[in-house]
């Protein structure tokens, strides 16, 4: 398990938070409308192989700069149905498999990427994903995202600034809640998830965002996820208990009291690199 956090976020957090809270069982936030589910996951090629998750029997689509060939291993080339079509890879799995490593290469440029794929029975997303290379347009980039990026209209945040923004948009005032740019709303499944150690305290995700630029290449995730303790006794709250690989976790409150109690829950905001599924099943 690797866990990262920024440093001294806790602290700096604490007492902008403090400003916004209000009972955490009132937490609001419902999820994405189904229009979401094809708005492209943006991601920057670094040189890191890209984790990406097939839901068997869903066809996914990875998106690149150019036309490119993919070289499939010969183990799952009999379960992966893979067509490439003007710079667009369309994969449909029929069966689950375990990760395994895909080189892409474009036609004519011969950049190529690695691609780290697996499918699953459930729990899969369709979103589309994109992938850009520092410095060029991805084929199906929109022309007013491409004057975005050459202006510099969207500003990149860092994690005191999503953790705030998160923090107003689950629980300010109407009136103080508002839209900022370069940031929006992604998917997140509202099935509870193991995220806390131990089986003390349910965790639920809530809302999810995606940012662009910033702290993370390809754009930071922040994710709001209720907290909940099941149990007769208080639960102390540790970022250390988390399971996955987040870039920083900051809890509205630190303690939970005993189950029904009013104060039984909490929201925590985990930001990441990576969707909060994929970042939460990371090692």
């Amino acid at each position: 398990m690797h866990l990262r956090f920024h440093r001294g976020g806790i602290r700096r957090l604490a007492p902008l938070l403090a400003l916004l809270c209000l009972q955490a069982g009132t937490a609001g936030g419902e999820p994405p409308g189904t229009a979401h589910e094809q708005t492209p996951e943006r991601i920057v090629w670094n040189k890191t192989p890209i984790r990406i998750t097939l839901p068997v029997g869903s066809e996914r689509m990875i998106h690149f700069p150019a036309a490119v060939r993919a070289g499939i291993p010969a183990h799952i080339n009999a379960i992966l149905r893979t067509q490439s079509v003007d710079g667009t890879l369309y994969l449909t799995a029929s069966r689950p498999f375990d990760t395994a490593r895909v080189m892409v290469r474009e036609t004519e440029s011969g950049q190529t990427y690695l691609l780290d794929l697996r499918a699953v029975s459930s729990g899969g997303s369709t979103r589309p994903v994109e992938i850009r290379t520092a410095g060029r347009q991805s084929a199906q980039t929109p022309p007013e995202a491409a004057g975005a990026a050459r202006t510099g209209r969207s500003p990149g945040y860092g994690y005191v600034a999503l953790t705030r923004f998160a923090a107003r948009q689950l629980y300010a005032p109407r009136r103080l809640m508002r839209d900022l740019p370069g940031i929006m709303r992604t998917p997140v499944s509202r099935d509870p998830v193991a995220l806390v150690r131990g089986g003390a305290v349910r965790a639920v995700p809530l809302i999810a965002w995606q940012s662009q630029g910033g702290a993370c290449p390809g754009g930071c995730y922040v994710t709001a996820v209720r907290l909940t303790n099941i149990t007769p006794r208080h639960q102390v709250l540790d970022p250390r208990g988390l399971r996955g690989r987040w870039l920083a976790a900051t809890f509205q409150h630190g303690r939970l009291f005993p189950a029904g109690d009013e104060a039984d829950t909490t929201t925590v905001y985990l930001i990441s690199a990576r969707p909060f599924g994929e970042s939460l099943e990371a090692p």
